[in-house]
């Protein structure tokens, strides 16, 4: 397990422990921390996936939808300008409104849209919820196969079964023993150990344009993403940074809860990481250090990337008071023998 530490002063104050696996197109797990079948939820880092049946039934196409929007669906966005623009546009074109969004409001995290909202200049919806991409897309799917809008967060709902299919079978595994808990946005996220997520990613990396319908689908969500970084999350966020910085040699989608995936098309790798406390600061120093071990990344990108795997703690008068870091990389293994594609489905 790696260790990300906060030191104040010089001395340790706080300890993340980060759970991880690398696993190959072939389901065969290359590198792994000791609980690489960590179970836990996909939350956020499901996205890619959920958009799958839009895309994949040519409904994105019918609605002309940019791959920009493409890439909004699968964010976790800070509810900048153009996030919420994004969002609306999609509702539009399928002829919805945010008066139909079932994601709830929260202040977001782009500070300037959120001090507008606490003052009232703007009027609080759930077009500002980070997840509003992924819920336009979704009545959007509703809306195209004739099935009710109102609803479509309920577990029961076509829109959701079409989902949860397309993860599950991405993943591998099978979707009648998939745990299902409530994501913070009100729909539906499968729960599956960390190998699964990661196989589900290794195919994210690996598809192709001139595929399945569902390689397809992966391989324009894949592009979309590559594409347009800052619609996956925004200003200041690790997401677009790794994608930014890497020149999208690597695409990332965060999760809630400490969790963080990453396909790499170039290798036909699918990466996961999870901070076993669910602390999201634990994430970047992490994964960045062992994409350096790895050599997945270079040491100048990682050296761009500081701000997030090497973050300074700062108090409330912005006077530095300690630094997180994780430590060296002792506890990653290289598998002596490929574990079985089906392995983790227990």
């Amino acid at each position: 397990m790696i260790e990300v530490t906060e030191l104040r002063g010089g001395t340790p104050e706080s300890v993340h422990g980060v759970e991880g696996v690398v696993v190959d197109a072939q389901g065969r797990v290359l590198a792994a921390t000791g609980r690489p079948d960590f179970p836990t939820f996909f939350r956020s880092s499901a996205k890619p996936f959920q958009m799958l049946p839009l895309v994949e039934r040519g409904h994105a196409d019918a609605l002309q939808l940019p791959d920009r929007l493409l890439a909004l669906m699968a964010a976790s966005h800070n509810g900048e300008p153009a996030h919420v623009e994004g969002a609306r546009a999609i509702l539009s074109a399928c002829g919805r409104s945010e008066a139909d969004l079932e994601c709830g409001f929260h202040f977001p995290e782009d500070a300037a849209t959120a001090e507008r909202l606490h003052k009232g200049d703007l009027e609080k919806s759930a077009i500002y919820n980070n997840c509003s991409g992924k819920h336009a897309g979704m009545i959007a799917l509703a809306v195209r196969e004739g099935w009710p809008v109102e609803g479509y967060t309920r577990p029961d709902h076509p829109v959701q079964r079409a989902a949860l299919s397309a993860i599950a079978e991405t993943c591998g595994v099978d979707a009648a023993r998939m745990p299902i808990g409530i994501d913070g946005c009100s729909a539906p996220n499968p729960g599956m150990t960390l190998i699964d997520m990661a196989r589900g990613y290794a195919r994210f990396a690996t598809a192709k344009a001139t595929g399945s319908p569902r390689e397809r689908a992966l391989s324009r969500v894949r592009s979309a993403m590559a594409a347009h970084p800052d619609m996956v999350a925004g200003r200041n966020r690790f997401c677009t940074a790794l994608m930014q910085v890497t020149g999208a040699r690597l695409v990332t989608k965060t999760g809630a809860e400490g969790l963080q995936c990453v396909a790499v098309p170039t290798r036909g790798l699918g990466i996961v990481v999870k901070a076993k406390d669910g602390a999201r600061r634990a994430v970047a120093p992490a994964l960045v250090g062992w994409l350096r071990t790895l050599d997945l990344i270079t040491t100048a990108e990682e050296d761009a990337l500081s701000a997030f795997a090497r973050p300074a703690i700062t108090n409330h008068r912005s006077i530095v008071v300690g630094t997180l870091a994780a430590a060296e990389f002792p506890a990653w293994r290289i598998a002596q023998e490929p574990s079985p594609a089906g392995a983790s489905k227990e």
